[in-house]
């Protein structure tokens, strides 16, 4: 299935309507001690890419999931969001305009 930032993607469509995908994220204690520890110094917190990386997967597979049983052919305007639930926690969502194509 397409998933494009844009609305206009060189096909004609009709409009199904909103879908979206979310999921809550979160490290586990020790990988979060090891991430506090690694702040102190800078640098990347690649336990926390990871944890982010994860969440977007899983909010565009529910995306896509919640699409196809619209019968839908693409995913247009896709955007995403996040936000931090609790200082362990985070929630990514993904969301967009299903269509199908004439």
């Amino acid at each position: 299935m397409l998933f494009a930032t844009c609305e206009n993607i060189g096909r004609e469509y009709e409009v199904i309507g909103l879908v979206e995908g979310g999921t809550v994220q979160s490290v586990n204690a020790l990988k979060d001690i090891g991430a506090g520890l690694k702040n102190l110094v800078g640098g990347e917190l690649k336990k926390y890419t990871e944890m982010q990386e994860t969440a977007r997967k899983i909010a565009n597979q529910r995306m896509l999931e919640q699409a196809q049983a619209l019968g839908a052919d693409a995913v247009i305007a896709v955007r995403y969001g996040s936000s931090s639930i609790t200082q362990q926690a985070s929630e990514v969502m993904a969301y967009g305009t299903a269509v199908k194509f004439k």
